[in-house]
This record gives structure tokens, sequence and C-alpha cells, in this order.
């Protein structure tokens, strides 16, 4: 989770109670948010197309339950949980189905087809590899794999101990080794 010496999130709660001031605090916390969680999700979605319809669903989602935000977790962790929740739902819906004799193609298309992407063949396997792995275990690669959090951090916003996190990620990065393994 981004953090930035001059976006204050206490000020910005405070600011969202207040109705005359609710719509511009909201507005600032749009900005400041809509990178990091449209990287978050893009990572799991990997079509850019699909990740701003989640990122739009997220905010769209926040807003409307803004009233039921009672300050018991940062608001960064509330709208984290709020993208991964999208994430997840959109992965269980939407995950294609691949072709068995070659899941890493219908993949590669996929990424290719996106004018969005520029990655070389590397990446492409890489990207391919990692979508591979059950949602949950790909939300804990990425966090931990692009964004470094800590597993204290994840623990905190996916509601998992740190050891169910550990092995996880651990298993996800065995997953995708044996994967590239295989396509040399």
């Amino acid at each position: 989770m981004q953090h930035d010496s001059k976006f204050d999130e206490q000020q910005i709660v405070q600011r969202l109670k207040k109705p005359s001031e609710q719509r511009v605090a909201f507005s600032e916390l749009v900005q400041h948010f809509s990178e990091p969680l449209y990287w978050h999700i893009r990572r799991m979605v990997l079509s850019h197309d699909d990740t701003n319809d989640i990122l739009q669903n997220t905010f769209i989602k926040a807003w409307m339950n803004i009233e039921d935000f009672r300050g018991e977790s940062r608001i960064s962790t509330w709208l984290y949980r709020i993208a991964i929740n999208e994430t997840l739902t959109f992965i269980s819906k939407a995950r294609p189905t691949l072709p068995i004799d070659s899941p890493e193609a219908a993949i590669v298309e996929q990424l290719e087809s996106d004018t969005y992407f520029c990655g070389d063949n590397a990446e492409a396997a890489f990207q391919a590899a990692l979508q591979q792995l059950p949602p949950k275990q790909l939300l804990v690669f990425n966090m931990k794999y692009y964004q470094d959090m800590k597993y204290e951090d994840m623990s905190e916003l996916l509601g998992t101990s740190v050891g169910a996190l550990k092995a996880s990620y651990h298993i996800a990065v065995k997953k995708i080794e044996d994967f590239l393994k295989d396509k040399d």
C-alpha cells in the first residue's frame, strides 16, 4: 500500500464524514489511490479494459458504502479489500477455460492482443505461469513480489495468518518455477 506524506488518511476520513466536504474528499481519495489500485488489479487480470472496469466498480462500491466505513482500519486497507473482492469476483466469473493442450498460448494471445501490454516472450511466459495459479495464490504472490508488501500487512488486508500467507507465496513460487522449467 502506498504511503504519501502529503496524503493524510485520517484527515480524509474526517472530511468524508462531513456532507459539505464528502465529494471533494472522495475525489482526492480516488486521485490518490487510482494508480496503485490499478496496478494491483492489473497484475491479477492482465487486461487494461477489465482492470479499468474493476477499478471503477471498486470506487463505485466505496462511494456507495462510504457511510459504513467506521475507521476500524485504514481507509487504504478498506479500499484494497474492496478491490481484492471485486477482482476475485471478476476472476471467478471471467477466467477463461484455457485449452488443455496449450493454456499458455491462450494467455499469450490475450496479452498480445492488449494494446497496453509491452513485454517480450519471457514476460509473456511469466504472465502465463502466473495465470496458472489459483486466484488467492496469485493475489498473495503479486502483493509480495510486485509490491514487496510485508506479510503482516497482507494478513491485516486478507484476514489470513502470516504463516498461511508465507506458505501460499512459497507454493506459488514453486509452481511458477516448475511451469517455466517445463517451457524450456
